[in-house]
C-alpha cells in the first residue's frame, strides 16, 4: 500500500463541492481537510501497491471539477498505526 497526501488549490467558490466529490467519489481517499495557506484541502489517499501515483494523481484528483492545482506528497513510513481505537468491549 502506498500513501499519499494530496495538497489542493480549488478555483474560488468550489472548495465544498471538490470536498464532497473527493469524499464521496474517490474510494481510495482516507480523509479530507479544508487548509489554510495557498492550498484549501489536504486529502489523504490510500493507494493500491500496483497503483501508479503520477497517473492516479493525474487522471482521478486532478479531474475533479474545481480542481485548479495540486502538490503531492508521498508518504515513506508510516510511525502510527492507522486502525481504530476500541474500547474493551470492541467498541
Amino acid at each position: 500500500m502506498k500513501t499519499v497526501f494530496v495538497m489542493i488549490k480549488c478555483e474560488l467558490g468550489k472548495t465544498y463541492n471538490v470536498a464532497a466529490t473527493i469524499a464521496d467519489d474517490i474510494p481510495e481517499v482516507r480523509s479530507v481537510y479544508s487548509t489554510s495557506g495557498n492550498y484549501d484541502l489536504l486529502a489523504q489517499f490510500q493507494l493500491g501497491s500496483d497503483q501508479e501515483i503520477g497517473r492516479f494523481i493525474a487522471n482521478t484528483v486532478q479531474t475533479v471539477a474545481g480542481v485548479k492545482d495540486t502538490y503531492t506528497i508521498i508518504g515513506l513510513n508510516a510511525f502510527t498505526d492507522d486502525t481504530p481505537a476500541t474500547g474493551p468491549d470492541g467498541i
